[in-house]
């Protein structure tokens, strides 16, 4: 084991399979003490296995957009490991449809669980460092939110995908903002990966290479992301990062453009040629993907 993370508490949600299993073993092999959580008991499986390698790890079975269950999370921390230092926001769900035959419960359950999901142990992570930090305490917290390509450029059949991730990037942006008072930096990632959620949409791009690297593997995900769980980040926070096997950069979010300004209301009838220019002075916007 390394020293990036050692002794930090670290919860890590939807950590049964994927992305959050890979996580979760990339945190102990950094000598974090983990909080796993997920809705089902394989969980307790990831835990096993750190655990037999030497590493510590607790387990929570629960739905992390419940109130209670995303409160729980952070008290199983402290009361494990006697602190929390980081979150990783990572469970999530897809239920894809073109918007014109999607139904309510779809497009409310991908809100829930991706949206609501990394807000609710934000919300009770967020109250326990601000206690600590108001009494006294150095505190040097850490949460890495996942979002999504699609939410930063939009994704065709994932409406209710694309809303959720593009809130959980603007989450981020609001949160560094809010809780750097309090020593928590918070950063986001939007990670190209093989999952369960994403090989069934993705199919042949998400196969295992013959030989070589391998670069779907989601463990290629989990340096940065326990490095941005580590005292390291201290100088980072409201970024979002994009990663790729290999490749890792930041994207950046939307910007003031160069106004056209006068000194009274635009009338409607005038904003045609004002809108082209605007337009064409502007830079093109990335591609939604899958148009």
């Amino acid at each position: 084991m390394t020293a990036l993370c050692s002794g930090r508490s670290v919860i890590v949600t939807g950590a049964a399979q994927g992305l959050g299993r890979a996580h979760a073993i990339e945190f102990a092999h950094h000598g974090a003490r983990l909080v796993l959580g997920d809705v089902g008991p394989a969980v307790e499986d990831v835990a096993a296995e750190i655990r037999a390698g030497g590493g510590e790890a607790v387990t929570s079975v629960g739905d992390v957009a419940d109130w209670s269950h995303a409160a729980e999370l952070v008290d199983i921390a402290v009361r494990t490991y006697g602190r929390l230092d980081t979150l990783v926001n990572n469970a999530g769900i897809n239920r894809d449809r073109m918007l014109v035959t999607m139904s309510e419960d779809e497009w409310d359950q991908v809100v829930r669980v991706d949206l609501k999901g990394h807000f609710a142990p934000l919300r009770h992570a967020a109250a326990y460092w601000r206690d600590r930090s108001k009494a006294g305490e150095r505190i040097a917290a850490r949460v890495v939110n996942t979002s999504s390509g699609a939410g930063l450029m939009g994704s065709v059949g994932q409406g209710n995908y694309a809303a959720a991730k593009a809130g959980v990037a603007a989450l981020t942006r609001v949160a560094a903002v809010e809780l750097a008072r309090y020593g928590v930096v918070v950063n986001a990632i939007t990670p190209s990966a093989r999952t369960p959620m994403t090989e069934p949409v993705f199919g042949e791009m998400m196969k295992k290479p013959e030989s070589g690297f391998d670069a779907m593997d989601p463990a290629n995900v989990s340096p940065l992301v326990v490095w941005l769980g580590s005292v390291e980040a201290a100088d980072v926070t409201g970024r979002m990062f994009e990663i790729a096997g290999g490749e890792v950069s930041l994207a950046d979010g939307w910007r003031h453009g160069k106004p056209a300004t006068r000194d009274s209301r635009w009338p409607a009838e005038e904003l045609g040629p004002v809108i082209a220019g605007l337009v064409a002075r502007a830079e093109p916007p990335a591609p939604v993907y899958g148009a």
